[in-house]
């Protein structure tokens, strides 16, 4: 996490509304120079500023072409670090980044150190052999920092999104830019998550190490823990697997559990039943008790999609979770989260009005701060991991305001 200095005192004496409006006279005086970026995790306060809102991979997209069609040379991304620098490695050089809060980061992507990343390749590959006739094929979580989406890329493997990791699984398993003759003999490394890539090799009929405890057979998948010699793995089980799975998760996802979705089945029970839909972030024994699972952007979606009458419990972000239920109500949809904990996302909640502001403010007198810049040796081997993927299913981020 990088420090982040302390705000001057007046930006804390304002009130809500005074910061919005002080707000919103600063990004209609710098114009279309000024693209405000808001993650779907973001309090009210701050994604009523943004022009526009999506998940992470999305917004960089879609927020480069839009920053060319305006002509914008400033991008406040009100997200996360690792947000921030890819919404730096896919637009044109003459952008500048801004990210409101620089100790805005990302513990599960601060738990696939570049370092650790490097040093597990190595001793994988030393316990496999130099006579091994295969191939390890990394790919990467987009929830990750920059030198990792490099280190991915500079190593032939790609880049996912929750939407899109099953397609790029079945890409690298089946040998990646370079088609397997033996798909026997490729590896998939998945980092930093290890519950979405479990789940992945769950949907695409590989046994992982729950089904095994289970007893449903032997695993495809192996946990391999940084933290610990070798992995914490033995030479067989190193060999053995088809998966390595990082040894990461996220900490907001992590908070639910099965036994949640059993206690609101059977609150339900007598209510007209209920559909439970949960982020694939979340662990195998969530996903596999809930009716469905998939992407931010797919909850969002689903919930949309839903009848007038039906009850929708969602695993996932609380501030998410809220808007949607507000939205749903207006169609006679209930919708609430599950379990009893504020599954809040700590360091995006660090992006608020006061940090907006105080960086408008900046901009406003021709300064700029808490650039995030990619250095350009790492950035082309990262967008090459994210130019991998192969498809993009999602939809467009919501647009609050058009050019002029």
């Amino acid at each position: 996490m990088l420090f982040q200095p302390a705000l001057p005192d007046r930006y804390y004496a304002m009130s809500d509304a005074e910061l919005a409006g002080a707000i919103a006279d600063r990004h209609a005086q710098l114009g279309d120079d000024l693209l405000i970026l808001g993650h779907h995790y973001q309090q009210d306060h701050v994604i009523q500023h943004a022009d526009l809102i999506g998940d992470s991979l999305k917004l960089s997209r879609f927020a480069a072409q839009e920053a060319r069609n305006r002509g914008t040379k400033y991008i406040v991304f009100c997200g996360v670090h690792f947000m921030a620098e890819t919404a730096d490695i896919l637009t044109d050089d003459d952008v500048t980044v801004i990210l409101p809060d620089l100790g805005a980061g990302c513990p599960m992507a601060d738990m696939a150190d570049y370092d650790d990343v490097v040093d597990a390749w190595d001793l994988i590959h030393s316990v496999l052999g130099g006579n091994w006739n295969g191939r390890v094929i990394p790919v990467a979580y987009v929830n990750c920092s920059a030198a990792v989406k490099a280190f991915v890329g500079e190593h032939g493997g790609a880049c996912c999104t929750s939407t899109n990791a099953a397609e790029i699984f079945g890409w690298a398993l089946a040998g990646g830019s370079q088609r397997a003759q033996d798909e026997e003999c490729i590896k998939v490394l998945f980092l930093p998550d290890e519950h979405l890539g479990r789940n992945t090799a769950s949907r695409l009929g590989l046994l992982t190490e729950v089904d095994e405890v289970a007893g449903r057979g032997p695993s495809a998948t192996a946990v391999w823990n940084p933290k610990l010699e070798y992995g914490g793995l033995s030479e067989h089980q190193i060999r053995g697997a088809k998966i390595l799975l990082w040894a990461g998760h996220c900490s907001v996802h992590m908070r639910f559990h099965p036994e949640h979705v059993d206690r609101i089945r059977k609150e339900y029970a007598d209510k007209g039943g209920v559909t439970v839909l949960v982020h694939p972030e979340c662990r195998k024994e969530v996903v596999d008790k809930a009716d469905d699972a998939g992407s931010t952007e797919y909850i969002i979606r689903r919930i949309e999609e839903a009848k007038p009458g039906s009850n929708w419990v969602v695993g996932t972000e609380i501030h998410l979770v809220k808007r949607l239920a507000l939205r749903a109500a207006s169609r006679g949809v209930n919708v609430r989260l599950l379990g009893e904990s504020h599954c809040l996302c700590v360091m995006m909640f660090r992006i608020n009005q006061q940090h907006l502001l105080w960086t408008l403010d900046n901009l406003a007198q021709g300064r700029v701060v808490n650039r995030i810049r990619v250095h350009p040796t790492i950035r082309e081997p990262a967008r090459r991991a994210l130019e991998r993927m192969l498809t993009d299913n999602g939809h467009a981020p919501s647009v609050r305001r058009t050019a002029s």
